[in-house]
Order: structure tokens, then C-alpha cells, then sequence
């Protein structure tokens, strides 16, 4: 069992700037893991946001955040960060941090998540 923490949602005008976290903890024996970001807005389906995997540290982003958005991490610390940039009101959604016991890369850090946080509110003000 892995546990999933989220912090760092909020509220921000647009164009400004957030920074999520997310620490696993739990029965997290090796390091041939990923972890991603995903969010759901009112109304719509769970869409990935970002996700990065440990064996490589290869990362992935969907269009409509490319460029304004980085995730990062601390392998050690099992712990995941999404910065965001620029943000638009569009970007308001509840937050969700998934782990993967399988790594992955591309399109294939899209899904398959195996334990999910339990979310963090984003509201960007227009």
C-alpha cells in the first residue's frame, strides 16, 4: 500500500504561480516508479497533467500545459513537485498525484496509475 499526500493548492489570480506537492509513503521498495499529476475540472473527466518517472527522470506534459508547467522531484524523499506558471482560469481544477509501480515513459506515463492522493483545489481567478 502507498499513501499519497497533496499540499499546495489555492487561490491565485491568472498569469501567477503555484506549487504542488505530493510524498508518497508506504511499501515503496524500489526506485522503478513513477508519479504523475492529474486534475479535474467541475463537469469533465480526470485528464492528465504531467508525470515524471524515477528510472531516468524522464518527464511528460500534456499540450495544454507545456511550458508553463514543470514537475520535479526528490527520488530519496519520494516526493513529486508541479510548478505552475502562467496560470489561466482554465487551470482550475482539483489537483490529483498518482503513482505508478511500474516506471514509464512518453505516452505511457499517461495512465495505469496504481494509488492516487486524495487531491488539492487550484482556483485561477480571471
Amino acid at each position: 500500500q502507498v499513501e499519497l499526500v497533496e499540499s499546495g493548492g489555492g487561490l491565485v489570480q491568472a498569469g501567477g504561480s503555484l506549487r504542488l506537492s505530493c510524498a508518497a509513503s508506504g511499501r515503496i521498495f524500489t526506485n522503478y516508479y513513477a508519479m504523475g499529476w492529474f486534475r479535474q475540472a467541475p463537469g469533465k473527466e480526470r485528464e492528465f497533467v504531467a508525470a515524471i518517472s524515477w528510472s531516468g527522470g524522464a518527464t511528460e506534459y500534456a499540450d495544454s500545459v507545456k511550458g508553463r508547467f514543470t514537475i520535479s522531484g526528490d527520488n530519496a524523499e519520494n516526493t513529486v513537485y508541479l510548478q505552475m506558471q502562467s496560470l489561466k482560469p482554465e487551470d482550475t481544477a482539483v489537483y490529483f498525484c498518482g503513482f505508478r509501480l511500474v516506471s514509464c515513459s512518453g505516452y505511457g506515463c499517461r495512465g495505469d496509475y496504481d494509488y492516487w492522493g486524495q487531491g488539492t483545489q487550484v482556483t485561477v481567478s480571471s
